[in-house]
């Protein structure tokens, strides 16, 4: 998202790893934009990575991402490799069990988020509901309800628990949550009944 807060607390170089990457929308376009940058999009269904992987390893002239790299994992069972590496995870739109696992604090994949987290890594979650739309699917998955309460007293002590900081929260306007680059993001943008809840969290 352009002028995110995460941006106000990175410059420079850094890795960074999309989880729940999708088509690899995000990754794209922010590799391109930040050449210093390394990006990894990471996401347990390898048919939508087939085709940004593959534009991902042309040549630069031909719109290839040399800093970019694309990653069939599942978040619960992330490669070793990735262990303490990154500087800015991000989690845009879940859903499904990673929704579920970022919104109720699951610390077992809250706890493997931290294992690939460097010192001061920020985590950043956007998380969209309709409660009215979504609410069949989101009671088969068990996601609790996005209240001031649940986060205060359930969500954000699970995180610390699990070594992540809370640095911010708040609700976002959709002019603001419209400008994440992820296809998702362009798919609900005509919704105006759907919350986009944003979360910044730091790795202590």
């Amino acid at each position: 998202m352009k002028n995110s807060a995460i941006s106000s607390h990175r410059t420079g170089e850094g890795i960074v790893i999309d989880i729940g990457t999708g088509d690899g929308r995000f990754v794209s376009a922010a590799a391109k934009a930040n050449p210093n940058k390394f990006f990894i999009g990471v996401d347990a269904n390898v048919k939508p990575l087939e085709k940004p992987s593959m534009k991902a390893t042309r040549k630069p002239a031909k719109g290839g991402l040399p800093n970019a790299l694309f990653v069939q994992a599942a978040v619960e069972d992330l490669p070793e490799e990735f262990d303490g590496v990154a500087d800015e995870i991000h989690i845009h739109f879940p859903w499904g069990s990673l929704l579920r696992a970022v919104a109720a604090g699951d610390t077992e994949i809250l706890s493997s988020l931290r294992r690939i987290a460097s010192n001061k890594c920020l985590l950043e979650i956007a998380i969209g509901v309709d409660i009215q739309r979504d609410r069949s699917e989101l009671d088969r998955l068990g996601v609790p309800e996005m209240t001031s309460d649940h986060f205060d007293r359930v969500l954000f002590p699970r995180y610390t628990k699990c070594g992540f900081q809370h640095i911010e929260r708040r609700e976002l306007k959709p002019d603001e949550w419209r400008k994440f680059e992820t296809t998702w993001a362009r798919k609900l943008s005509g919704n105006e009944s759907r919350k986009v809840y944003y979360f910044l969290f730091e790795a202590i």
